[in-house]
């Protein structure tokens, strides 16, 4: 068990059979009061976030969450399809739970997969990717004292905001947490 006052963002716990993952934490001790532990969370299972709140000094079920390399092959219907490397075998994920994930993923790549207790819960990104740039607006000579920046489409269909200086057919990296250029890729 953990102390609920040692919770620290990234750890996975169990509430009432949810699993979650800690987003951020707040604790708030007044004179008049006892500690209140306040955590952000996002459920495994639904995506959803809500707030949690315990005592100071309550205990709280850690989450085991085990990680899984396996490569992403392709889509079905309503399904992406992911290969383990090492014994060939293939497990499909409903696709409607992957929106976020799926915009940074090209077939072939090798992505983890996330299980608690045989559980497939999704997919771990890496925190950056590199995509292609498919579609992108001409640079505009002119007005580049600013942080002038255009709209480029990558070949996953996400959508980013580049300086003026990148063009069509290039490399670039994109952050996964909030998906925005991060910077060309070498």
């Amino acid at each position: 068990m953990i102390n609920s006052n040692d919770l620290k963002p990234g750890q996975t716990i169990n509430v009432d059979g949810d699993i979650y993952v800690v987003l951020d934490i707040s604790q708030n001790k007044t004179a008049r009061s006892a500690m209140v532990v306040k955590a952000k969370v996002r459920n495994l299972r639904t995506g959803s976030n809500v707030e949690l709140s315990w005592g100071g000094g309550e205990k709280v079920e850690p989450a085991m969450i085990e990680k899984k390399e396996m490569q992403y092959l392709y889509d079905t219907d309503d399904a992406m399809v992911f290969m383990d490397n090492d014994t060939y075998e293939q497990v499909e994920i409903p696709a409607a739970g992957l929106d976020w994930e799926r915009k940074f993923m090209k077939p072939n790549d090798n992505v983890n997969i996330t299980s608690y207790e045989g559980e497939i819960l999704g997919v771990s990104l890496p925190d950056k990717a590199t995509l292609q740039i498919v579609e992108c607006e001409p640079a505009v000579k002119g007005d580049t004292a600013t942080n002038a920046m255009k709209n480029a489409v990558l070949e996953t269909g996400l959508t980013v905001r580049v300086p003026l200086f990148i063009s069509e057919g290039e490399m670039i990296v994109v952050n996964t947490v909030d998906g925005k250029y991060s910077g060309r890729a070498k």
